[in-house]
């Protein structure tokens, strides 16, 4: 069994997905931490330790504070945010490096350095491989550059979730980090890279995608500084949606999926009113009551789906501009899946869902039921006593579960095979 550690663990997405409604013989959770800095009431936390015990492995506090309190675990992961990895000397000068203040990775990186688990398996949003415009690819390479000095190899993989038969079309690049002592990676090695990309990595076998080069995209070869002060001043990389790092040598490549029929959003609506029945009125979208632009909540909705060319001034140099944007589906395609969610979901915006009710051919927004669905959480997920609008919110955040119960079972194929060859070749191991 696997001893698992869930960092920034939301409602339970990753546990979700690696262990199921229940605990299996594959993974343990053996530690958990939520924590909100910004709010009081920890509604996230409250609805984890509903959904799975209320336990000293489940930690309401600021990782920076209890990271050493961590136990021994194979297998760390976490969906953490999006932030400046740059990194300086100490004060002292040759004493080390430092990262900055309050970015979750280097709480990540810690926890990797002392606790050394086989796997990391880490989540975070797509636009990670470019940041920051002014020096392209400098946060990402930061990371492999300390997972390189850690110890680990590294191969990612920006997953679109409707692609491989899911509700959600939901792009995120996962990391998987693994340690260089274990079988895998010994077998990683001897491997070309464009074979670890398509079909003998960690993300293929669950994730086919078509051999070959991209006809638009040239593959990357590339090889990180040896010193991360170096990487975060200087180094910059146009990475692809795919990619390894091993012993700091990268190779990426823009990969195309092998497309498998997605669930229609018209699926989780069905779903969803066969359990609940018709959806609440407060979803309808108002039609009545006029808001200060002058137009009511539908119209509002209309509005900022449509196509718009709108004149604008400039705070810093007050000159005059056009900000533009194409239409959008209004309402959305009932027959495709369902857009990528954002935490404001359900609120008049242009990103928030806009249906056409399948009983009532009336507009609404989603309800949190079908948010949820949306992800692949069990319906009534958040229903923990949380306010609706944080219910939004909370799978505004979360991931696809779906995609991680794939991945879990790519870990588990790796895990039977270390054990295999352990037990076959002891001695050709000790000579590598």
């Amino acid at each position: 069994m696997l001893k698992v550690v869930e960092l920034f663990a939301g409602v339970g997405g990753f546990r979700l997905g690696l262990e199921g409604l229940n605990s299996t013989k594959d993974y343990e959770v053996v530690w958990a931490n939520q924590w909100e800095p910004s709010t009081k009431v920890q509604h996230a936390f409250d609805c984890y330790t509903q959904k799975f015990g209320e336990k000293e492995i489940h930690v309401n506090d600021d990782i920076s504070k209890v990271w050493e309190d961590i136990p021994h675990h194979d297998l760390l992961v976490g969906g953490f945010p999006c932030q400046d990895y740059s990194v300086a000397r100490t004060l002292s000068g040759e004493a080390g490096i430092q990262g900055k203040k309050g970015v979750l990775f280097w709480e990540i990186m810690k926890i990797v350095e002392s606790k050394t688990p086989r796997y990391v398996l880490l989540e975070n949003v797509d636009r990670l491989l470019k940041s920051p415009s002014k020096q392209r690819g400098r946060d990402f390479s930061i990371m492999l550059t300390s997972f390189r000095d850690a110890g680990y190899s590294v191969e990612w993989r920006v997953i679109n979730a409707a692609e491989y038969g899911f509700a959600q079309r939901r792009r995120r690049v996962f990391i998987f980090a693994y340690r260089n002592d274990t079988v895998f990676a010994r077998e990683q090695r001897s491997l070309s890279p464009e074979g670890i990309l398509q079909s003998e990595g960690f993300f293929a076998p669950q994730f086919p995608v078509h051999v070959g080069p991209h006809i638009k995209h040239k593959d990357i070869y590339s090889e990180l500084f040896s010193d991360i002060l170096d990487v975060s001043n200087l180094f910059k990389e146009t990475y692809r949606n795919s990619g390894t790092m091993i012993d700091g040598r990268i190779f990426s490549r823009e990969l195309t999926p092998l497309i498998f029929e997605p669930k229609p959003l018209r699926a989780i609506l069905e779903e969803v009113f066969e359990k609940y029945g018709p959806a609440d009125e407060k979803y309808y979208l108002d039609n009545q009551k006029r808001r200060k632009s002058g137009r009511t909540e539908l119209e509002e909705m209309k509005y900022l789906k449509d196509a718009k060319k709108v004149k604008r001034v400039s705070k810093l140099t007050e000159h005059e501009y056009y900000y533009s944007e194409g239409s959008m589906a209004f309402p959305d395609h009932l027959d495709k899946p369902g857009r990528t969610m954002l935490t404001s979901e359900a609120t008049c915006n242009r990103s928030s869902h806009v249906i056409e009710d399948l009983y009532s051919g009336r507009i609404r927004y989603l309800t949190p039921e079908e948010c949820e669905l949306l992800n692949g959480f069990p319906d009534g997920w958040t229903n923990t006593g949380m306010p609706e609008r944080t219910r939004y919110f909370c799978m505004g955040n979360a991931l696809v579960v779906g995609l991680i119960k794939k991945m879990g079972k790519r870990i588990r194929e790796i895990e039977e095979n270390d054990k295999k060859v352990i037990k076959e070749s002891p001695l050709q191991l000790q000579l590598f």
